[in-house]
């Protein structure tokens, strides 16, 4: 019989490798974890860096804001954000001119009509739904009744006027499409003014004139034509061809070298704006069921009605798509600004939800410029509040001239911080209202124009995703029908080669012997 104490040291021996399984599991369970941990921080380290900037810049602001700063400190304080800002909008040319020409020569004629007639149809549809949504707010919110001594003297602000015809508004985009220099285009856009001229009588002619600011929509129809044409060229336009993909490769290395910048530049951008605010309590609480009313849309739109359209062509979750866009949907609501969005959103839309380079750089850019589904909100509403505080009541038919021109007006918006203002002025041109009010519009504007941004934006991301989809749908179903192609053709090639064995001169055939006559052997022909 063994002893109590060799039997207590053979439990400790077995319980020692036990114990030793247990350790090692645990170092491999963190050890896993700091894997991961890492492995998270290294593929969201920019996404936390940008929303970092926009809270950290938020803070500063808050405590720079009650230092009184002069004119020139604040310019100062402000100064890396305007470089943020300038550095986007230096790359916007480039990436625009050469994403469109290497996506329109990488697409063929047929599926370029396909695609783009999608998405010309998914703008419009959008942007529409977007404008129903705008004005029904407007009426159930009712943001002008009761505002009715609210005015521009009230606040400190200086009243906006626009005396352009809303007839010259609609031909200004049809003469910026098609700009008479190409490099003027780069800095400067069509824009007529109503002047008064004297020629024996008064009368109000319309003079051309040109403003500045990059006319995007000429340069967006002059890359994807010229893109179009180096297709058509075959051989010869490739070397062209090669030489536009380089460039635009290179231009998006410049993107992702900016990118690292943005954290830094947005919590100034954020914080500058914070510490220029003068008296935001009179403006909340002045124009606060307007800015309400604004942002409601823009949740309603963007966290509703884009996502149930993506789900409907896709069938898949549309906010894991969003959730790889945190980057562009935080510089868009610290810039304010579509096209300077763009960069970063055709990079992350490329390599975090894998959208096929042919598809992001053709549509996107084009979506920046004609897809402006947050400021077809804005301004419905704004339209809408601008006549219930003049106490107008708005027929049917002006309510659908809103729709309409906001619509359409929104093709021509600028991709650029206020710049829905402008579309305002045309909206209340058309259905007769003054434009002295816009001022109010445009004093609270640094606050709606933001989730504006990442509306627009977030249209552009989630159309691009659809297209995609249904890119890679036609992809499949043509790959099948080649597939079915091959199978029949192999079938009737196995068909021929059995009738031929049967049918061919080449074969050894017996030839029939008279009676009497000694048989001879089959002839070979």
């Amino acid at each position: 019989m063994p002893s109590s104490a060799s039997t207590a040291r053979m439990l400790e021996n077995s319980e020692e490798p036990v114990e030793e399984d247990q350790q090692q599991e645990e170092k491999k369970k963190k050890r896993g974890f700091k894997e991961r941990l890492t492995r998270f921080l290294s593929r969201n380290l920019l996404v936390i860096l940008t929303v970092s900037g926009v809270l950290v810049g938020v803070g500063l602001g808050m405590l720079v804001r009650g230092m009184n700063l002069s004119k020139a400190q604040m310019s100062h304080f402000a100064f890396p954000g305007e470089m943020l800002l300038r550095m986007l909008k230096m790359i916007i040319l480039p990436l625009v001119v050469c994403s469109l020409v290497s996506g329109a020569a990488s697409l063929d004629t047929r599926s370029l009509g396909k695609l783009g007639g999608i998405a010309v149809a998914y703008f419009l549809v959008t942007t529409l739904i977007a404008s129903g949504i705008g004005v029904a707010l407007a009426f159930i919110i009712k943001p002008g009744v009761g505002a009715g001594a609210l005015n521009t003297n009230s606040l400190g602000l200086e009243s906006v006027s626009s005396n352009k015809e809303t007839t010259d508004s609609f031909l200004d985009l049809a003469r910026n499409l098609f700009p008479s220099n190409l490099v003027a285009a780069a800095f400067r856009s069509v824009s007529v003014s109503s002047l008064l001229v004297f020629f024996c009588l008064i009368a109000c002619v319309p003079i051309g004139a040109e403003a500045d600011g990059m006319n995007i929509l000429g340069l967006v129809l002059f890359a994807m034509m010229f893109g179009v044409a180096l297709r058509i060229l075959g051989e010869e336009g490739e070397e062209l061809i090669r030489f536009f993909n380089a460039f635009n490769e290179a231009t998006m290395v410049l993107v992702s070298w900016i990118m690292w910048y943005i954290p830094f530049g947005i919590m100034f951008l954020v914080g500058s704006k914070i510490v220029e605010m003068e008296d935001v309590v009179l403006l909340v609480t002045s124009l606060g069921k307007y800015i309400f009313a604004s942002i409601l849309g823009h949740i309603i739109h963007g966290g509703i009605v884009l996502p149930l359209i993506y789900f409907a062509f896709t069938r898949k979750n549309p906010f894991s798509f969003l959730s790889g866009l945190i980057t562009p949907f935080t510089t868009a609501f610290a810039t304010c600004s579509s096209s300077a969005t763009l960069p970063s959103m055709i990079k992350c839309v490329e390599e975090n939800n894998g959208v096929d380079k042919r598809i992001s750089r053709f549509i996107l850019p084009i979506g920046a410029t004609v897809n402006m589904d947050g400021a077809a909100i804005f301004q419905c509403i704004a339209a809408v509040f601008i006549a219930q505080l003049n106490n107008t009541e708005l027929n049917a038919g002006q309510i659908f001239t809103i729709l309409v021109t906001a619509t359409a007006s929104s093709v021509g918006a600028a991709g650029i911080p206020a710049g829905g203002i402008i579309t305002i002025a045309i909206i209340l041109e058309a259905i007769g209202l003054p434009t002295n009010d816009l001022s109010l519009m445009l004093a609270v504007d640094w606050i709606v124009d933001r989730t504006t941004t990442v509306v627009n934006v977030e249209g552009d991301a989630l159309g691009a995703g659809i297209l995609h989809h249904i890119n890679q749908l036609e992809m499949k179903k043509h790959q099948q029908e080649v597939a079915e192609e091959l199978e029949e053709v192999k079938v009737e090639s196995v068909a021929n080669v059995q009738a031929e064995e049967e049918t061919s001169p080449l074969v050894t055939r017996q030839t029939k012997v008279p009676e009497g006559m000694p048989e001879k052997e089959s002839l070979q022909l």
